[in-house]
């Protein structure tokens, strides 16, 4: 399966926002990820669907969102978005999994599944027929500029195992850097969320070319 990138915008400076989107463009990233956080499902604030949907328009790189949100509030104010993806989390959605995968295929979106570190991959086996995206996080969700868990590297393995010849994309998201990037590549994932490591690198488009060939 192709490498796909995701630069979150979140880690990036909200005085310049166009600024990271130039740079976004420049560097042929594959989608842009937005962490959506409603200081209920994880102890932080960052955006709502204006900020999206406002960036969404003005750019023809595809939206890859991350609803770290209490799904029973806020989710349907996203279904209308011009995206192309929706991950949410399986710790969040009370019971109603499917409800939610169903809404979003339904809008015309690719659907995802996120995980957080402690939660098995397991979980996701009932919901595999159903989603395109498993995102496993690589910290606790929440904060930009956290280090990279190296215990999730076997839930990353796991992960492909059990995914096996199914069209689903493994989605890692949580300190992936220069130093930590090959590790989650070799252990089966494909698409890489990168935060405040991209915005501090000194040639992120270099850095790109690099992660697409896997050296």
């Amino acid at each position: 399966m192709e490498i796909k990138i995701a630069p979150s915008i979140f880690a990036a400076d909200f005085m310049d926002i166009r600024k990271a989107v130039n740079l976004f463009e420049e560097t042929k990233v594959d989608m842009i990820h937005y962490d959506v956080m409603d200081n209920h499902f994880v102890p932080n604030i960052s955006f709502g669907p204006k900020f999206i949907k406002d960036i969404a328009s003005k750019t023809n790189i595809p939206s890859d969102v991350h609803l770290m949100i209490d799904l029973d509030k806020n989710f349907k104010d996203y279904l209308d978005l011009p995206i192309e993806s929706i991950t949410i989390h399986l710790e969040s959605a009370n019971g109603h999994i499917m409800d939610y995968i169903n809404a979003i295929r339904n809008s015309g979106k690719k659907a995802g599944l996120s995980l957080k570190p402690a939660t098995p991959v397991d979980a996701l086996l009932p919901y595999l027929h159903a989603i395109d995206l498993a995102l496993i996080m690589s910290v606790e969700p929440g904060f930009s500029g956290q280090n990279f868990m190296p215990e999730v590297l076997d839930k990353i393995r796991d992960m492909k195992n059990i995914i096996e010849e199914r069209d689903i994309s493994i989605q890692v998201d949580g300190g992936v850097s220069r130093e930590t990037y090959k590790q989650v590549l070799d252990a089966g994932a494909d698409f890489l969320v990168i935060g405040s490591a991209f915005f501090k690198d000194k040639n992120p488009a270099e850095w790109v070319k690099n992660i697409k060939r896997k050296i």
